[in-house]
């Protein structure tokens, strides 16, 4: 198992490659918002990421890594890997965001696109890692991404010292149970997930990883299950709070206008928590902005309520 001091040790790790991204306050949301997507890439993911190609033996860098992703971990691991000289080729699917998908062509990764869906992209990764030898770089399952996006919670409680609830939005599960460590009990979690795509809360139901069919505008948060080491370090010290994409969508519009942070709706989940009702923002709370890669389409439909 891993603990506070491997998020210590990722900080080290990647330090001077990332952004130290702004926390502030939100008085019309009654909460402080730590504004992740300002972070390269566009998210969170570049924390993991790093830590875990800082990781990699001589050996591995030169089989080259594989991935797959709707796109924010994809663009992260294009974007590290060019950065280190290392091959990368990233598994998408018909239909995933073609900003991300140009992003992450951009950084200089191969992008696979045969997969119909989330579920088969991870089939076809699979194989793909079988017959080439590629390393897997997991966008959530894996101890060096996860302590590497603990990184984060350092930030929050050094930022707003007395936060007493960190809101996380919730895809696989790699963010929110790294920010469970990295805060190390001082502050309540609460893992927001759009009602399609449920992963983390079926998951903590069942007591082991659920596999969904995710439906939901925010495709950041669209994983078709959630790791099981999140699942171990979550289970039984997060809330779990489901927002339909309804909510989303009029919180994307709200930080937009009002804290001015042009998020993708991945971004606009834990906001979404807040604004329904569904969570009360009693005391001090921090609520994680991350994903600003909306694709212009969506974000002008989106804004324009189309």
């Amino acid at each position: 198992m891993i603990s506070l001091d491997d998020v210590e040790r990722a900080r080290a790790t990647i330090a001077g490659r990332v952004h130290r991204t702004p926390t502030f306050s939100s008085h019309a949301l009654g909460a402080s918002l730590k504004a992740e997507l300002f972070q390269k890439t566009g998210s969170f993911k570049v924390r993991g990421v790093l830590n875990r190609m800082a990781a990699l033996t001589p050996e591995e860098r030169e089989r080259g890594v594989v991935t797959w992703s709707a796109g924010n971990h994809a663009q992260a691991v294009a974007w590290a890997a060019a950065h280190d000289g290392v091959d990368a080729l990233v598994v998408m699917w018909q239909g995933a965001n073609p900003l991300k998908i140009d992003a992450a062509r951009g950084y200089g990764a191969a992008v696979d696109l045969e997969a119909g869906g989330p579920a088969e992209a991870h089939e076809r990764l699979l194989g793909i890692v079988e017959e080439t030898g590629r390393v897997f770089v997991h966008p959530f399952d894996d101890p060096y991404m996860v302590a590497g996006h603990g990184t984060l919670a350092l930030e929050i409680l050094e930022d707003v010292p007395d936060v007493e609830t960190v809101v996380v939005p919730v895809g696989g599960g790699g963010l929110i149970s790294g920010v469970v460590l990295g805060l190390a009990g001082r502050a309540h979690v609460v893992a927001v997930e759009p009602e399609g795509a449920a992963t983390l809360a079926r998951a903590l139901e069942a007591g082991h990883s659920v596999p969904v069919q995710p439906q939901t505008i925010a495709d950041g948060l669209a994983a078709p299950f959630a790791g099981e080491l999140p699942i171990e370090l979550c289970r039984g010290v997060v809330e779990s709070v489901l927002v339909t994409d309804d909510e989303i969508a009029a919180a994307m519009r709200f930080l937009y206008t009002r804290a001015k942070l042009a998020c993708e709706p991945a971004g606009a989940a834990g906001a979404a928590a807040i604004l329904s009702g569904k969570l009360s923002p009693d005391g001090v709370v921090v609520v994680v902005v991350s994903g600003g890669n909306a694709a212009p389409q969506q974000a002008a439909a989106i804004l324009a309520e189309r």
